[in-house]
């Protein structure tokens, strides 16, 4: 699937909750209400069929997001599910990890290629300032156990505040021994972030290479991804910078990303889509739901414009949006 500006679109991001187990300082606010009752949220077979259409559209890869959707019930049947959709090839989970260690097993039987987990301090007490919850063990139980059972792991890294700046070094020494990749996120203006200051990846990767004689930047390892990663000599696993802000990636844009309550959008930056839950419970036919789908995709917008003034602009908060 292409879209107007001749990107191929292979990338379907799905949130199937509002809903999380933590309350991280930039994501989450007392003016966030959590969708607590999830009643207006996709159920499986929605899910199921939203996603079938965007494989008959040249959706290639599947990542299921939140809110933290390890939260959300039978989530392993789901994975199951989405993995045995014809023209699916990768299906990713984004998770904070706390609740990753004991269904691990299950997730990589019934089809999952990997796991991102969201990890902004290795501090426990920082951590549970950060989150709210004193929840590290749980995490980096997780990491290990996922790397052992063979599964391709990422660590989400956000410096904010500078209130964790002083742990970049500590994050990239996960790469000496565990094969990983690291990737430093820039804070992005969305709900409660626009009330905190990330740190540039200009900053993090000059930091970075003060303290390291052999870093080597590599060419995009991901396809069509957004991350570029260095490679510390002697260290098994790579750091990624995915820069939003920085440096602009949107001319490389792949994907598109449907919220719990099934409203299809163009970017993440916009408030702009079309609702699915509407049309499906209204019936929709496969093909009308499939052109539907297409014109939305082929419409995405060129680019993001969070450092300006714009109509349209998201208001919702990131766990509302699938993260």
């Amino acid at each position: 699937m292409i879209d107007k500006f001749g990107r191929e679109i292979d990338y379907l991001r799905i949130s199937v909750t509002e809903n999380c187990n933590l309350k991280c300082i930039y994501c989450i606010d007392d003016n966030n209400i959590l969708n607590t009752c999830n009643k207006d949220i996709l159920n499986d077979d929605e899910i199921i069929k939203i996603a079938t259409q965007c494989a008959l559209l040249g959706i290639k890869k599947i990542r299921i997001t939140g809110g933290e959707p390890l939260v959300r019930k039978n989530i392993e049947n789901l994975i199951y599910r989405l993995s045995n959709i014809e023209g699916i090839e990768e299906i990713y989970i984004t998770t904070n990890g706390v609740l990753l260690h004991d269904k691990l097993e299950a997730f990589k039987k019934n089809g999952l290629t990997g796991v991102n987990i969201s990890l902004h301090s290795l501090r426990k007490d920082r951590f549970k300032e950060l989150t709210k919850f004193d929840k590290l063990d749980e995490v980096l139980s997780a990491i290990d156990k996922a790397l052992k059972l063979g599964l391709k792991v990422k660590i989400n890294t956000v410096i904010v505040d500078d209130i964790n700046k002083d742990e970049i070094i500590d994050f990239i020494n996960l790469t000496k021994n565990k094969n990983l990749d690291l990737r430093f996120i820039e804070l992005m203006p969305i709900g409660a972030a626009k009330k905190h200051k990330g740190t540039n990846n200009k900053e993090i990767l000059n930091i970075i290479k003060s303290n390291f004689k052999n870093v080597k930047e590599e060419n995009k390892i991901e396809k069509s991804g957004p991350a570029n990663y260095i490679k510390i000599e002697g260290y098994r696993g790579k750091v990624g910078f995915i820069s939003p802000i920085s440096s602009c990636f949107c001319e490389d844009c792949n994907r598109i990303r449907l919220t719990s309550s099934g409203f299809l959008k163009k970017c993440l930056h916009y408030n702009y889509g079309v609702d699915l839950k509407k049309h499906l419970d209204n019936e929709i036919f496969d093909k009308d739901l499939n052109a539907l789908i297409y014109e939305n995709i082929y419409d995405k917008p060129e680019k993001h414009l969070f450092l300006e003034s714009c109509d349209n602009k998201e208001n919702k908060y990131m766990n509302q949006i699938g993260g």
